[in-house]
């Protein structure tokens, strides 16, 4: 078999060639195993759709978008409801608001015949900046003022023995009081705490 036929003098190999051909199918299904699947989801909507509908139906949506298929957002007119276009676009308006830091639109909502039809796909880069920008205003949150995104305080001994008159040891770490817990159990703690 011919290894290098450009090569000058061409070089050859003498092989099994019914190994070679095993080998070269077990790489094409190597690499057809590593590709992800993509596919395209629907969900169809109606011009009166109910507040709970539509929510479950967004839910999906967003699953979809998640698990990285593209989806196509489809309102269905029936009758007479196809002279109110406006009534589709805000319903793809207010899909497009809530999957606003999943996905992108790639292509913007169309009448096509009795469906008005808008398609979805997954946007990985504004995914992660959500998650970023959710995790620096937790962080924010807690260093302002001092509560946790689970709604407790932490309190550190330092800030114990501002409010104490005599002193208290200190501990390594802040200790985590629920908001509800009353100052004196808020020390009462801090004490006890190893």
């Amino acid at each position: 078999m011919e290894v290098a036929p450009l090569a000058n003098p061409p070089v050859c190999r003498i092989m099994d060639y019914g190994k070679f051909k095993f080998d070269a199918a077990q790489r094409a299904k190597e690499s057809r195993r590593k590709t992800s699947n993509i596919g395209i989801k629907e969900m169809k909507y109606r011009p009166k759709i109910g507040p709970g509908d539509f929510e479950t139906k967004t839910r999906q949506v967003l699953r979809f978008l998640n698990e990285g298929h593209k989806v196509k957002v489809t309102v269905m007119f029936r009758g007479r409801e196809v002279i109110h276009p406006d009534l589709g676009k805000r319903i793809l308006d207010r899909i497009a608001e809530q999957i606003d830091g999943v996905a992108k639109i790639e292509t913007e909502g169309r009448l096509d015949g009795r469906n008005m039809v808008m398609v979805l796909a997954p946007d990985k880069r504004a995914k992660q900046s959500s998650e970023a920008r959710q995790h620096t205003e937790d962080r924010h949150r807690v260093a302002t003022n001092g509560n946790a995104p689970d709604g407790t305080i932490a309190m550190t001994p330092a800030a114990a023995e501002v409010s104490v008159a005599e002193p208290v040891e200190a501990a390594a770490a802040p200790v985590a009081v629920p908001a509800t817990v009353p100052a004196e159990a808020a020390l009462e703690q801090v004490e006890t705490h190893p």
